[in-house]
């Protein structure tokens, strides 16, 4: 990443301030990082870290779809590391708006992309993240069958 990018260097500087717990100050500097952008990447960056600094969840899923625009508007390989995190919080984004198919297609999308990501700490967080992901969404639906099982309905069943 260059560090003399300024949409870079406020992204830099906002997740100082989360890791402080300055969340106010995070948000304020990744709007900065959104306002000086100066192509697809920088946005890419700028939106995916705004939507984790929202007021409602319709807001966050805006800016991860956003994020994800804006990395598939990209045409060089600089997002491809990306690309696990960004479908993970679409992902997350779709189960908390209560669309569990698409979460787990999301979730899945993220695990398909994790080759991309180098071993380390960051790949350990997203694997967890994604294996939370389904396993929440897998629940919930079995949860969501128990409560409106399927009514299977033989030919001798109904009148003619």
């Amino acid at each position: 990443m260059d560090t003399n990018n300024p949409a870079v260097s406020f992204c830099l500087e906002g997740m100082e301030a989360e890791a402080k717990g300055k969340f106010k100050d995070a948000r304020s500097l990744f709007e900065q990082a959104w306002s000086v952008c100066q192509d697809d990447y920088d946005a890419c960056m700028a939106a995916h870290f705004l939507a984790r600094h929202q007021d409602n969840p319709e807001a966050t899923f805006d800016w991860n779809q956003e994020a994800l625009n804006r990395a598939n508007a990209v045409r060089d390989d600089r997002v491809l590391s990306f690309y696990a995190s960004l479908y993970l919080n679409l992902g997350h984004s779709y189960e908390t708006l209560g669309a569990l198919a698409e979460a787990r297609r999301h979730y899945q999308m993220a695990a398909d992309r994790l080759g991309a990501v180098p071993e380390g700490p960051y790949k350990d967080m997203l694997q967890n993240g994604i294996a939370r992901g389904r396993k929440r969404t897998d629940s919930a639906e079995e949860e969501q069958e128990e409560r409106h099982p399927t009514i299977k309905l033989s030919n001798h069943d109904c009148a003619d």
